[in-house]
């Protein structure tokens, strides 16, 4: 996928003097569901969206297990996996990886997978999503809890925001995390700060082209601290898949060029 873009190339006097062509070229997306969550697609359904748009990888990423309605069933996974292996045996011209999307259930920073799910796994992606069962009583409360009553009654919002943001600071330290999934979405976090901890861990942050939580002030803020960004569809039906317009505006208007973004070629 190109997008040819132009930006106004500005003199020491802040005057444009002009403008220059810019080709962004985005050739993955890392995040889409499918009917093993609840997406509408099949993986192949997925694969042939993804191929039609010009990519060359896509990445199968339906819910952690501890998802309260959609999470994939541990039975299901290594179906999966031999699936998209066999997918990447016979369908030319395009990658498969098998992710998952998981999930923060605890203040420590623990996350819905283990060793025997992650060997599995091509790519890890994790985010915050409300309707996830935690690792205890006193999780519930600190994570989701605290969340739930600052959304309805703005309740001790810094408080709130200052511990969901260790808890992911923890996550990304503890775990190998490849991408953390809408930033600032569904609870919200100091993005800039987890920037800083992502950036030293190699750990991508996402600009969703779904959700609008991860604005161009947010990039420009975290951008600051040399994290990379990735920007993808989270699809929810194979007509989504690759749809990256949202998420490249938002990269565009923040001023990010292809180096910064782990999908799109150098």
């Amino acid at each position: 996928m190109h997008y040819m873009i132009k930006r106004k190339v500005f003199s020491a006097k802040h005057i444009a003097i002009e403008e220059v062509d810019f080709l962004i070229k985005l050739y993955a997306d890392y995040h889409t569901h499918t009917i093993y969550s609840h997406g509408k697609g099949t993986i192949m359904d997925n694969v042939m969206a993804a191929r039609s748009k010009g990519l060359t990888e896509i990445a199968i990423t339906d819910h952690g297990i501890r998802h309260l309605t959609f999470g994939v069933k541990k039975k299901n996974i290594a179906i999966m996996r031999d699936e998209i292996d066999r997918i990447n045996e016979t369908c030319d011209g395009i990658k498969v990886l098998l992710g998952m999307e998981c999930n923060i259930i605890s203040s420590e920073g623990d996350i819905d997978m283990n060793d025997e799910i992650r060997k599995y796994l091509d790519i890890l992606l994790v985010g915050y999503h409300m309707m996830v069962a935690p690792a205890s009583i006193k999780d519930t409360w600190n994570i989701y809890g605290l969340n739930y009553m600052d959304k309805f009654f703005s309740y001790n919002t810094e408080k709130v925001k200052e511990k969901n943001t260790i808890a992911m600071e923890k996550a990304i330290k503890k775990h190998k995390i490849d991408i953390i999934t809408h930033p600032g979405a569904r609870i919200s976090i100091n993005t800039a700060y987890i920037a800083q901890i992502a950036a030293k861990a190699g750990t991508a942050l996402e600009i969703n082209s779904h959700s609008s939580a991860m604005t161009a002030e947010h990039v420009i803020a975290a951008a600051k601290y040399g994290v990379k960004f990735v920007i993808d569809s989270d699809a929810h039906r194979p007509e989504d898949v690759g749809r990256l317009d949202n998420g490249l505006n938002i990269a565009i208007e923040a001023g990010l060029d292809s180096s910064q973004i782990i999908n799109a070629v150098k």
